[in-house]
């Protein structure tokens, strides 16, 4: 509809391609076996609620296989990355009737998550086969035409979300079940 816009009206507009869009505990979420899982997949209704019981009281986080057991990589987007992608586009004379990707610069590898949680936490980890595969969304464009960088990485990612400390005014809110 967007682009139908650009031919009729000569609209000055574009679309920013956004993936999982992460803030504060949300990706510490993602991995969670229990009901307060933010997104999806749900991990308790892939294992089963008693399985699903058992790993959330381990604090134990799903490794999402593809079909053929491979890990899945997928894409993610800092709300600060993404807002900062916004702010650029506003009047830029390169957005003009552009679609960008907005994301990390490479997707998240699920075994990477693992090992990273584990290495700096101590948390195990468990592989769960699912109907899903792999993404790969391309910024480059962003990155060539706006100038635009992510600077959140999966470090980062991992880091903001295992330390971020909610205030008990600031309740968790999903908005989007996934």
């Amino acid at each position: 509809m967007l682009e139908q816009y650009y031919v009729q009206y000569d609209l000055n507009g574009c679309c920013l391609r956004a993936p999982w869009i992460m803030e504060k505990d949300d990706f510490k979420f993602s991995l969670s076996f229990g009901e307060d899982v933010f997104g999806g997949p749900r991990w308790r209704d892939l294992v089963g609620p008693e399985v699903a019981d058992a790993y959330y009281r381990n604090q134990t986080v799903p490794v999402m296989l593809d079909p053929d057991g491979v890990p899945v990589k997928r894409n993610f987007v800092h709300v600060t990355d993404l807002a900062e992608a916004m702010l650029m586009t506003i009047d830029h004379p390169k957005a003009r009737q552009q679609t960008f990707n907005i994301c990390m610069d490479e997707p998240v590898d699920y075994r990477e998550i693992a090992n990273y949680l584990n290495e700096t936490r101590g948390i195990p980890s468990v592989d769960v086969k699912t109907p899903y595969r792999s993404t790969w969304l391309d910024n480059t464009k962003a990155k060539l035409l706006l100038g635009w960088r992510p600077r959140v990485d999966l470090p980062l990612l991992i880091e903001n979300a295992w330390t971020f400390q909610r205030a008990e005014s600031d309740p968790r809110r999903v908005w989007y079940l996934g």
